[in-house]
């Protein structure tokens, strides 16, 4: 082997160290699919909901019946959440077992801080909205999926730089949705389904495959 050849292997062990010390390199591919699969079963099981309340199957009429449709999909809305983080925390813990690094350190911390900062806030903004405005319950779509793609963005320098281009995506989506809030399920389980298996399968083939 050469002195270039080892002074260029030299330089890709420096990189990959220092790419492990300031990035958090364990988030599995997997897991983005995982999590669009689950999402894409819920806006199945929401739509059958929403039938189920037009056509009056199993829903009572007047605000009752639309308060408990309502609380269904909340309730179903929460179950998904649940199931895909479990499943996104399952498969990037083997990832981190399998590449023999942390799951849980500063550079995760400072992941998850900066992804929790704009859902939360997200969050207190819709059940605000929703708390003033019953009715407004039409932009909720579009609203979860602007501020899920800020939280994204903001941190995606912990991770894959990849992750910022789905981000900018969800926020695009989010966006149109704000024009076409009748369709609002349709762009929720495109945003948080099919871009997730997008994106999950991408980073897969990228960095997982063949490892």
């Amino acid at each position: 082997m050469s002195n270039s050849e080892e002074q260029l292997n030299a330089l890709k062990d420096i990189r990959q160290m220092m790419d492990r010390s300031s990035r958090f390199i364990s988030l599995s591919g997997l897991s983005g699919v995982f999590a669009g699969v689950i999402a894409l079963m819920g806006a199945y099981i929401a739509n059958d909901e929403i039938d189920k309340f037009i056509n009056k199957r199993g829903y009572s009429y007047g605000v009752e019946g639309e308060m408990d449709l309502e609380f269904n999909l909340l309730k179903l809305g929460f179950f998904v959440l649940i199931i895909a983080l479990a499943g996104g925390i399952l498969f990037t813990y083997r990832k981190s077992q399998r590449n023999n690094l942390p799951i849980w350190d500063k550079t995760s911390k400072s992941l998850l801080l900066n992804l929790l900062i704009p859902l939360a806030a997200g969050g207190l903004f819709i059940i605000a909205l929703l708390f003033n405005h019953p009715h407004t319950y039409a932009i909720i779509a579009p609203s979860c999926l602007i501020f899920y793609g800020l939280s994204l963005i903001n941190a995606s320098k912990y991770t894959y730089s990849d992750i910022r281009y789905l981000g900018y995506c969800e926020i695009v989506l989010g966006l149109i949705c704000m024009f076409y809030v009748g369709y609002g399920l349709i762009f929720w389980a495109f945003g948080f389904g099919v871009l997730h298996i997008i994106y999950g399968l991408v980073m897969y083939f990228k960095y997982e495959k063949g490892q």
